[in-house]
């Protein structure tokens, strides 16, 4: 490991609530929650055992800017508090200096709300066999990675570490937390979606895809929480090198995915090492993404 990764934390004083694929989310007084994102990379549901330089960081304030930018179009888990307002340790303020969120605790909604705007992974695996994807019926011939007519809605169940997520139908999440409150949550995300990706193709990026996640506060309103629109949670392509047909180039951990499949590895814990080529890589193509979206 270098010094600038973080792998896990062990923070003195605080109860861990849980240790997910990338954060470490604990306890903090009046209903808050102090998350920290690591420099974890999962994939395929695996937690590989090699951290990404800088990933932590970037995967925060590239949420950051998102809970900005789409603040307007659904309140977001965040306080308004500083994590340095409950850590006084000068070791652990510098382990978790730009990587840590105090947020709200809220209740998570079992379901994470993908939206998808171009045919490619999971996607063209089902559009292929039964072109439908989770129960939603496209026209034919359409080619791998080919723009979308209009996004579309799919949700997945959430697996516990090591198992693998589920995409379902909307008609399964309706039933299982509520018509209204499906389609409350379909029409946000897609509008997020929509909104999100207008404004990275300002900045030569397609999102071609992204998950986000959801709670409920105390009056049942529908908050995001967790990440949004990253490298993580999104495929990001760069514009100038699109083309339909064809997996394209990402900013995002594709490329690790990728790598992977070129290994006799059966996607179960634990995860293999590795390369330091590919290590250094995934995390240039992080904070390209994080400039691209954010510099002016």
């Amino acid at each position: 490991m270098t010094p600038d990764t973080v792998f896990s934390t062990d923070l003195q004083g605080l109860k861990l609530l849980h240790q997910g694929k990338v954060r470490d989310i604990y306890e903090l007084p009046d209903d808050l929650m102090l998350i920290v994102t690591t420099d974890r990379l999962s994939a395929f549901d695996v937690i590989l055992p090699d951290p990404i330089p800088y990933k932590g960081q970037v995967l925060t304030q590239i949420s950051n800017f998102w809970f900005d930018r789409l603040g307007g179009l659904v309140p977001n888990h965040l306080s308004g508090r500083a994590f340095t307002d409950y850590i006084t340790d000068p070791t652990e303020i510098a382990q978790l200096s730009g990587r840590s969120l105090v947020v709200k605790k809220l209740k998570p909604l079992p379901f994470e709300a993908v939206v998808r705007g171009y045919l490619c992974g999971s996607g063209w695996k089902d559009y292929s066999a039964t072109q439908e994807i989770c129960g939603t019926r496209l026209e034919a011939g359409l080619r791998l990675a080919d723009r979308l007519p209009t996004p579309i809605f799919t949700p997945a169940t959430k697996a516990e570490i090591g198992a693998h997520d589920e995409n379902v139908s909307f008609e399964r999440m309706a039933h299982d937390i509520g018509s209204e409150l499906a389609h409350k949550v379909r029409d946000i995300a897609l509008n997020l979606y929509q909104t999100a990706a207008a404004y990275a193709l300002t900045r030569g990026i397609i999102i071609a895809d992204t998950k986000f996640e959801f709670g409920l506060d105390p009056s049942g309103e529908v908050v995001l929480i967790d990440e949004a629109l990253t490298p993580d949670s999104s495929r990001f392509w760069p514009v100038e090198s699109y083309q339909p047909g064809s997996n394209p180039p990402s900013f995002d951990k594709q490329y690790v995915r990728d790598y992977l499949e070129t290994l006799d590895w059966n996607k179960t814990a634990p995860g293999p090492a590795l390369p330091a080529e590919v290590i250094a890589r995934t995390s240039e193509k992080y904070r390209t993404a994080l400039a691209l979206l954010t510099q002016a």
